[in-house]
């Protein structure tokens, strides 16, 4: 695992842009995984504005969202639907096609999850994964626990991952208590993985992607057997 550590927000945010906008001019038709949440956040508008410039082609793109609360509709204004065509698809030219986002209301779970699987495999497979991290460690939705699912499933969200979340709604009591995600062997098939973290809060996952040890009680450890991943952190998270 490789670290950049950077001054603040800003320029983690400009040097994650240096590394994804590359992945697409050396491979125009290169499959993304993208992550929600406030973190990327600023990654986006980068490249929204790197579109704009014409100095970026989303047309060839293809991407694969990590996860999606369960149960929530896609034009819920809380749903990684809503929250990827507001923060960067409206915004880009990529085809609508293209665009893979886990549906928070399936028919059937299982069938979801497994169609899920089998897509990233038709695509080629997934070149860059770009990841946040949760403060007690998870990526995607994949919480800390005895065991760690390896493909795409439904999972239980820890009361952490709850309070952490609640900013973005009304009040703690509307946060979905499920989400479909990833799994960590889903994860770890991608060709490239880039982590990022900012802010204080997250001090402590970063440290553990420190030392040698790799654990289930902090789930982000099992990038440590990946042959590419890139860490960029801004000092507060690195320092403390």
């Amino acid at each position: 695992m490789r670290f950049i550590v950077c001054s603040d927000y800003a320029e983690m945010c400009a040097e994650c842009t240096k590394q994804i906008s590359a992945q697409i001019i050396l491979k125009p038709n290169s499959v993304l995984g993208l992550a929600t949440g406030s973190t990327p956040i600023g990654v986006y508008e980068n490249l929204v504005q790197l579109y704009q410039n014409n100095e970026l082609d989303f047309s060839g793109v293809t991407t694969f969202n990590l996860d999606e609360y369960y149960p929530i509709s896609a034009d819920n204004t809380q749903s990684y639907h809503f929250f990827m065509q507001s923060h960067l698809f409206s915004k880009i030219n990529i085809k609508p096609q293209n665009i893979h986002i886990l549906d928070g209301m399936p028919a059937d779970i299982e069938k979801e999850c497994r169609d899920y699987e089998k897509a990233i495999v038709r695509s080629g497979g997934i070149d860059l994964q770009l990841l946040g991290i949760g403060k007690n460690g998870h990526i995607g939705f994949n919480e800390p626990g005895k065991n760690l699912n390896a493909t795409t499933h439904l999972t239980d969200l820890t009361e952490t991952t709850i309070e952490s979340n609640a900013r973005f709604f009304k009040n703690v009591n509307e946060v979905p208590r499920k989400a479909l995600t990833m799994g960590i062997s889903t994860i770890l098939r991608s060709k490239k993985i880039i982590l990022l973290a900012s802010g204080f809060e997250k001090h402590m996952a970063v440290q553990s992607l420190l030392t040698d040890n790799i654990n289930t009680q902090t789930p982000a450890t099992m990038l440590k057997v990946h042959p590419d991943v890139l860490l960029i952190c801004d000092k507060e998270a690195y320092e403390g």
